[in-house]
């Protein structure tokens, strides 16, 4: 068997959709004892570090957490994508393994994550959920 061409290393970060920004700033923050990081206001996005990782809160009613509909609950989802950090970061086998696969591949954009910016691929899995695929900081 071929060696993987994807070497996932971890989860990069997680982004959940939120109604109160306040109550879960507060929670991650005073309760789990996670860092504000990074702050796009503009964007609705609130990025709290976990460890090696980031938990990010978009905002339902700002940009990024509009692209999802509703608000969460019984019947909307709160999670908008998760991210695995891959390292390294080999674009061309990557690619090519997701093409085998049969996957259409979108072209990679630079984006920040957990170990600040580099490549990365947004994918979808058989249910529908995001995955976005991540080198590391470039």
């Amino acid at each position: 068997m071929a060696e993987n061409p994807i070497p996932i290393k971890g989860l990069d970060h997680i982004v959940l959709r939120v109604r109160d920004i306040d109550g879960m700033l507060r929670y991650y923050g005073e309760v789990l004892g996670c860092t504000l990081e990074k702050v796009q206001e503009d964007l609705g996005l609130w990025q709290m570090r976990a460890g090696d990782a980031l938990i990010d809160f978009a905002t339902v009613d700002g940009p990024i957490g509009r692209e999802k509909g509703p608000a969460p609950g019984r019947e909307a989802h709160n999670q908008d994508h998760f991210c695995l950090l891959v390292d390294p970061w080999d674009e061309d086998a990557i690619r090519s393994a997701l093409e085998a696969h049969g996957l259409q591949v979108e072209e990679s954009a630079i984006r920040y994550g957990a170990t600040g910016y580099g490549p990365s691929i947004y994918l979808t899995d058989p249910e529908g959920n995001t995955v976005e695929l991540k080198g590391p900081s470039t």
